[in-house]
């Protein structure tokens, strides 16, 4: 089963735009995800609903930042991206005629509904201006790394 990485994607793009001053086109953000620009604009139409991203059109547009980087928390991009699936693993069939199954799909079910509400939980405490901070430490680092 593929994994949803738009989470991961939107993250990546969202501190790329965090770190700069004016908007990023789609072809600009599309290039530092290693995506396609379609890609870009339709995963950035639901932040744009969700109000955390606007959109200007013409020479000077492209998308920017409108909402506080501080309010902004994974847990919100989580549900603006329309709540998808945390897990890759799952039960065989939904609704099985065997009892063996019918018990095994109750202890699965019931573990990942814990292992989902504690991440859920986890998402709402990181925000975009954690990630930004934190950011901001590495690229410290590694620059001065750099430097003789």
């Amino acid at each position: 089963m593929k994994r949803d990485s738009r989470l991961s994607s939107v993250l990546h793009a969202l501190l790329h735009m965090a770190e700069r001053e004016g908007p990023m086109t789609s072809d600009d953000l599309a290039q530092c995800l290693g995506t396609n620009p379609v890609v870009v604009r339709r995963t950035m139409g639901f932040l744009r609903e969700a109000g955390i991203v606007t959109s200007d059109r013409g020479h000077a547009g492209g998308w920017r930042i409108t909402a506080d980087l501080s309010a902004v928390s994974l847990r919100h991009l989580h549900d603006a991206l329309g709540e998808p699936a945390l897990f890759a693993v799952g039960n065989r069939n939904d609704a099985p005629g065997c009892l063996v199954e019918q018990t095994v799909n109750a202890a699965l079910d019931e573990s990942f509904s814990e292992a989902e509400a504690l991440l859920l939980a986890r998402f709402e405490n990181v925000t975009l201006a954690d990630l930004a901070a934190d950011f901001a430490v590495r690229h410290a680092a590694r620059r001065n790394q750099k430097e003789p």
